[in-house]
């Protein structure tokens, strides 16, 4: 079966990342240290402020133009208003390596970076951010390749930039190294400072923040710009922000083991591999020097990949592990820093943000299991957390975030039965990579209840792929989120929209959406 990616167990991404950060090391204890929290010192907080959000970003040129830079240059004016930048994931595609960093990171965000006047002078693995720059790990941060492609890579490298120049799916000789290059270039690696022998200073010098739940990082935009761990929280402005590793806990909640179902997948998924058989095929007889056919090719690039998401989806129902790991830990730190946050009475309010989207209507993503997998895992938080507090009719947390469909969407969840309801739920992933369609079922989103099906949430706005052939339009997008100082909180989202038509840009803001 053909393979571009491989996605490494969820116990190893824990175990890699626990260890890179020396999880609950006795020096870390002693000191009585957060690893799970930072504190932003810009000498700028008020609670009045904005920030600015993309995600699905990291991949190199397209065709004759750059939706990420272009995206970066529309980001720009609204700069110095801003006091930080969330991403949603997916930093570099396709496979998080390192070697992609320069090209698919560092040039286009130079602006955001120490240094970035000369973009080619920068490591990525020494970044320091000059505006705070707080992602979170996406699917892609994590990958690998399988590993007769990282040997024929090296082996046939001659042979593949004859290849590349048809189909390029930014690949070249490694993978992510279970999302190490992400956490070289964007996390405090307590373990570097382990094996030098200087953990103990480097604690003393950097975990000075003193917060309600210990010692904690502190990050000094222009100085030091690390995150303490994978999964995180942060206040500014009054507003308690949770960072999370949606990657852990995506795993199917019910694997088949029915036979008929069991065999529809297997049937899905063998059409689908004949499928990508057949778009390589037409691909490698395409001359991409005529700008018609080079997007059309870049189309099937986009293509060979969603497939590929789609049978890894398939693949985690069909062969879950002996021992399904969920990352309780990761969990059950999420419900008790909500029931803290809403015991505090100097906060106004929350925002949560990770990867992969509860609830979204882009055609690709909206009926996988890791997307249900997502939204009962943490309806189960939120459920948990309400026992504990009394929201006084507000829902659970004001906004959440994400990623991982190439598009823009706004929803709302209605009466779900459960603690996510009345919510307002952002995809913020148009940020570079290459769009995608909503689907054709519609806006609203159903579960069944019994013998019936009930509509739990609504799409209120959806930003992706449409048209056809010379007519096809791609509206690329960032978010702009104005905080208010009321109490409690109202935010003000303003999208705002690059589109690549007829090989031409047009810029444009859409309407504010209020909430609150």
């Amino acid at each position: 079966m053909m393979r571009f990616v491989s996605d490494p167990a969820t116990s190893l991404k824990i175990e890699k990342m626990q260890e890179r950060v020396r999880w609950r090391n006795p020096k870390v204890i002693d000191r009585g240290i957060d690893q799970t929290r930072l504190a932003i010192d810009d000498a700028k907080e008020q609670e009045a402020f904005s920030f600015l959000v993309i995600g699905d970003s990291g991949s190199g040129r397209h065709p004759g133009h750059s939706p990420q830079r272009r995206i970066t240059e529309q980001m720009l004016p609204h700069r110095e208003e801003c006091r930080f930048v969330l991403h949603t994931g997916d930093v570099v595609y396709l496979v998080g390596s390192s070697e992609f960093y320069p090209q698919n990171f560092i040039e286009p965000y130079r602006e955001f970076i120490v240094g970035g006047e000369n973009p080619k002078n920068i490591t990525f693995d020494q970044m320091v951010f000059n505006l705070p720059f707080l992602p979170v790990l996406g699917n892609h941060d994590y990958y690998d390749l399988p590993i007769f492609y990282g040997v024929l890579a090296q082996l046939s490298y001659p042979v593949r930039r004859v290849l590349r120049s048809r189909i390029d799916f930014d690949i070249r000789f490694h993978g992510s190294y279970q999302g190490r290059a992400f956490a070289q270039a964007f996390m405090d690696l307590l373990s570097t400072a382990d094996q030098q022998g200087k953990l103990a200073a480097h604690l003393d010098q950097h975990y000075t923040a003193e917060t309600s739940t210990g010692r904690c990082l502190k990050y000094e935009p222009g100085s030091f710009t690390r995150l303490p761990n994978r999964y995180y929280t942060f206040r500014y402005g009054g507003i308690d922000f949770f960072a999370l590793d949606s990657n852990t806990i995506n795993e199917p909640v019910l694997p088949s083991t029915d036979q008929s179902d069991r065999q529809k997948l297997i049937e899905q998924r063998d059409a689908i591999e004949q499928e990508k058989q057949q778009l390589v095929l037409e691909m490698g007889r395409m001359d991409v020097s005529e700008p018609e056919q080079s997007d059309q090719a870049d189309d099937i690039r986009v293509k060979l990949q969603q497939l590929e998401e789609i049978q890894i989806d398939i693949e985690k129902q069909l062969n879950p592990s002996a021992n399904v790991t969920v990352d309780y830990e990761q969990l059950d730190w999420l419900r008790d820093r909500l029931v803290q946050s809403w015991q505090d009475p100097e906060v106004r309010g929350r925002i949560i943000y990770f990867h992969h989207p509860p609830y979204v209507t882009e055609a690709t993503k909206w009926y996988q299991a890791q997307t249900f997998a997502v939204r009962y895992r943490l309806r189960q938080v939120f459920d948990d957390v309400v026992k504990q507090i009394d929201p006084k009719g507000r829902p659970i947390v004001d906004l959440v975030l994400n990623g991982h469909a190439h598009c823009f969407e706004y929803l709302r969840t209605v009466d779900t039965g459960h603690a996510d309801s009345n919510i307002n739920w952002v995809v913020c992933g148009g940020s570079g990579y290459s769009l995608r369609r909503q689907r054709e079922e519609g806006a609203e989103i159903t579960e069944r209840d019994g013998l019936e099906e009930k509509i739990v949430a609504k799409s209120q706005l959806f930003v992706g792929r449409t048209g056809q052939g010379s007519n096809k339009q791609r509206p690329y997008s960032f978010l702009r989120i104005d905080v208010t100082a009321d109490d409690p909180v109202k935010l003000i989202l303003r999208p705002y929209v690059s589109e690549w038509s007829k090989r031409q840009w047009h810029d444009r803001a859409l309407d504010p959406i209020v909430i609150g």
